[in-house]
Formats: structure tokens, C-alpha cells, sequence
């Protein structure tokens, strides 16, 4: 089993607990073990109730210390040992009692890692609660890192669909940062339309497996098919990316 989650206890568990980490420092925290977490899979987790950061004022997420470990703790039980998030909450509540793990003890708390205080300038910055919804466009385009003109080749080819008011979700600000970063290598937002196809014929599929569950009014039911849908979109990221290594590194060779 993954190690419990650090400073629960202990010197430096106030410390720990201290909530001063932006949502973009965290990815940046985590991304070195789980290279494919996103900024929605964070979110994903805290609607699960699996992290609860605290929120400023202004409605933005900061997070801990312990926060971090927590989501270290649930991103290696769903990697590691193919944990639902059921089962991995149940872990959580009962480490949080100070009980063994069901199932066998805990292993032994690992010690914190520091987290970077400043979110890399890539990684995709929180949205405050109150402007979660959707944004002007060009709030969207300066948030995303892009250009009114890049934006709107977005809007062109597909990538990013604004609503019947020319607004962006905030949602898709991770969609439009990467554009932006492909942007910078010579990579368009016209060539971005294998990456959009590719997209939707994979949550085609996934649509397809989970329909009937999908279709169901039971809660419980729709709750097992929002996790199912964070574990194939969370695999499905993976195969994605290590088959696009294999292939670059083809081209690497003699």
C-alpha cells in the first residue's frame, strides 16, 4: 500500500498543515511522480471530498503541506494498486482516525516533501470561485497566454468553443495554455485539429462503455461512472503520452 499521508503528526504538523500553496504549485509538486495529474484531476479530487483545501476570501483554492501528501497518498493508490476512490476514502478516514488501513496495516509516513511556493509559469493558474464560469475573451486569452489572433484560430479549427456570447469556460483554460505552449514551438492552432479529432474518438469510446451506467438515476451508479471516467481519461492521457515518446524517440535514433 502507498505510505500514509504525511504530516498528520508529529514536529512540524502545524507547519504542515499551513495552507499556502497555490493549485498551480501543487501540480508542480506532484507532476514529478505523476507526470499526467492535471489541474482538473486536483478539482476531480477535492469534489470527491478526498482533499478539502482551504479557500482565500477571494475564492481562491490554498492548499498544505498535508494537502499535498494527501493527494500523493490517493494519485499512488489508483496508480500502484488500481484502488477505486471508494476504497481509497475509506483508507483516508481511517488513517485520519488514527486507525490501521482496512485491509492491513499502513505502510510507514514517508517524510513531507517541499512544495515550490510559485506554480511554474506553464502550469495552468487557479480560477477564483466567483469567476469560475465563463470569462471574457480577453481575460480567457491573457489567462491562457495567448494572442487575440491565436485565440480566435483556436475558435477557427475547432480547439476552443466559446458559448453563443463569444465567452470561454474557464474549464478550457488548460486546452488554451497548451495551445499557447505549442504556440511557442512553431506549432499552430491549424495543427491542432489531429489532436481535437484524437480527443473525440477517445471519449467516443469511453462514452460507449460507460453509456448504460451513464443512463442510470441511481447516485451510487453515477458516482462508480464519474470515477471510471477519472481512471480511463487518467490512462487514457498515459497510453497517449508514452506512445508519442516511443515515437519520438524512433526519430532520435540512427
Amino acid at each position: 500500500m502507498p505510505g500514509a499521508p504525511a504530516g498528520a503528526s508529529g514536529d512540524g504538523a502545524a507547519d504542515a498543515r499551513t495552507p499556502r500553496l497555490t493549485i498551480g504549485a501543487v501540480l508542480a509538486a506532484l507532476r514529478g511522480d505523476f507526470p499526467d495529474v492535471t489541474i482538473s484531476k486536483i478539482r476531480f479530487l477535492e469534489g470527491e471530498g478526498l482533499v478539502a483545501p482551504q479557500r482565500t476570501p477571494s475564492g481562491y483554492r490554498k492548499f498544505s503541506r498535508a494537502d499535498v501528501d494527501r493527494l500523493r497518498y490517493v494519485l499512488t493508490a489508483q496508480r500502484d494498486h488500481y484502488l477505486p476512490l471508494r476504497v481509497i476514502k475509506e483508507h483516508l478516514d481511517a488513517l485520519d482516525r488514527g486507525q490501521p488501513v482496512p485491509g492491513g496495516p499502513a505502510a510507514p509516513t514517508e517524510a513531507p516533501t517541499e512544495a515550490p511556493t510559485e506554480a511554474p509559469t506553464e502550469a495552468p493558474e487557479d480560477v477564483p470561485a466567483a469567476v469560475a464560469g465563463p470569462m471574457e475573451a480577453g481575460e480567457f486569452a491573457r489567462a491562457a497566454g495567448l494572442t487575440p489572433a491565436q485565440l480566435a484560430d483556436c475558435v477557427q479549427f475547432g480547439v476552443l468553443a466559446p458559448d453563443a456570447d463569444g465567452r470561454h469556460p474557464a474549464a478550457d483554460l488548460p486546452i488554451a495554455q497548451a495551445a499557447a505552449g505549442l504556440a511557442r514551438h512553431g506549432i499552430e492552432p491549424r495543427h491542432l485539429r489531429v489532436f481535437r479529432n484524437g480527443a473525440e474518438r477517445e471519449a467516443a469510446l469511453v462514452e460507449s462503455l460507460l453509456a448504460p451506467v451513464l443512463r442510470s438515476r441511481s447516485e451510487d451508479a453515477r458516482t462508480r461512472a464519474g470515477e471510471q471516467l477519472a481512471e480511463l481519461a487518467a490512462l487514457s492521457a498515459q497510453l497517449h503520452r508514452a506512445l508519442l515518446e516511443a515515437r519520438l524517440r524512433d526519430l532520435l535514433r540512427p
